[in-house]
């Protein structure tokens, strides 16, 4: 039993005990006089009166009571004493759901600023390694250039302690292996179709690895919504429209770009799959890889092409170009490793879908710096074919969300 009330009271009363047997199940509650009850109050008025009071056991002995001797005999007053509960302790619960929006909203800023970056060094990148092409047509050995410079600057940067050295062992290294092979099919048929084609039709066909994204991973079992198969069709169709309207169109070129997005795409599957619970992951992971796919690619390089065509190769356009000839292969070399550095280290934050649309937004970017810094002649078709693409890539990123 329990009161509430402003002040706190000690309560005094006459009344037969409870007419219960000890053993019964049914109690009986002896009739009083309500007006029997004496309410005293207490002499502490500082005590909080926010609290319940409940009253104590009554210490009385139990048994029937004969109401006919109610007015005959009486036992003696039956002292209660009330006294205040304990206030209950609430327990703090802190939910910090500011922290998490903080958190998410830094991690979009972070994957923003890795593709603002990866976009621009990329842009950089295929300038020069145009320049670099147009005068000395030989994209094996500009690609083993390519991640020979890579791999050299990983490891000064290893030794310097500017990086900290990965700690891998032969289960990292198999692993790593397909993703290697992957990765110089791409590189070095993505620097072919350069060296036949203008930079802009090929991120143009490039465009389309989102379709070839969604063949692999539907062959390797991941299904997806219609709206996703539908998105494919400006993308095919762009791309299609832009190769049968393209001036300078050339077989090896297309092929050489359509390879390459076949090789990509199982490479940032392969990427994705090699960094998840390792120890190395994107700036490290990337410099191995290069260093595998530099292991790789020299033999063929050297079988495809040459040292002799190399030479004679590199006299020639160094008469023709000067000594920026020199600065162009340095440059694209060091761009080419810095841009997929930071695509590496994008990738380690997202999904190789993602990735995948990013890279085709990053297109749109290196078309239209080549288109102006080449003085590329485009005919509204083409254009179009282009514009078409790059909507379905958009239609195929919101279709994925």
């Amino acid at each position: 039993m329990a009161f509430s009330a402003g002040q706190s009271y000690a309560v005094s009363t006459k009344f037969d005990p409870l007419q219960q047997n000890l053993w019964g199940s049914t109690p009986h509650i002896s009739s009083f006089s309500i007006k029997e009850i004496n309410l005293r109050q207490c002499e502490k008025p500082n005590i909080l009166s926010r609290k319940p009071l409940y009253i104590s056991a009554v210490v009385s002995g139990f048994g029937h009571a004969d109401e006919s001797k109610v007015s005959k005999s009486r036992d003696p007053l039956i002292q209660c004493n009330a006294y205040e509960a304990s206030r209950p302790q609430s327990i703090p619960i802190s939910i910090e759901f500011g922290q998490e929006v903080q958190a998410a909203s830094v991690q979009k800023l972070k994957i923003g600023l890795y593709f603002a970056t990866w976009w621009a060094l990329n842009v950089v990148f295929n300038i020069y390694n145009k320049k670099v092409l147009n005068a000395f047509p030989f994209p094996w050995l500009t690609s083993t250039v390519s991640l020979a410079s890579g791999s050299l600057m990983m490891l000064v940067s290893w030794a310097t302690k500017i990086a900290e050295t990965p700690k891998t062992d032969f289960d990292f290294w198999k692993a790593l292996f397909p993703v290697a092979v992957a990765h110089t099919i791409g590189h070095v048929a993505a620097t072919v179709s350069m060296s036949k084609v203008a930079v802009s039709f090929t991120h143009i066909i490039k465009s389309g690895e989102p379709a070839f994204s969604v063949l692999v991973s539907r062959l390797l079992g991941e299904t997806f919504p219609l709206p996703v198969y539908l998105s494919l069709l400006p993308i095919i169709g762009g791309c299609a429209l832009a190769a049968v309207t393209e001036l300078n169109f050339n077989l090896t070129g297309f092929m050489g770009a359509m390879i390459s997005n076949l090789a990509f795409v199982f490479r940032n599957i392969f990427s994705k799959k090699g960094m998840k619970g390792k120890s190395v992951g994107g700036m490290n992971y990337y410099a191995c890889l290069s260093m595998m796919s530099l292991l790789i690619l020299t033999p063929f390089a050297i079988a495809v092409e040459g040292p002799q065509v190399w030479a004679l190769g590199w006299q020639n356009a160094v008469s023709q170009v000067g000594p920026n000839f020199i600065w162009w292969v340095v440059a694209q070399s060091v761009f080419y490793h810095l841009y997929n550095q930071v695509s590496y280290m994008s990738l380690n934050e997202i999904s190789p879908l993602t990735f995948s649309i990013g890279n085709t937004m990053k297109r749109i970017s290196v078309i239209v710096s080549s288109i102006i810094v080449f003085q590329i002649p485009i005919q509204p078709v083409n254009a179009l074919g282009a514009a078409i693409a790059i909507l379905g890539t958009f239609l195929y990123s919101q279709a994925k969300q």
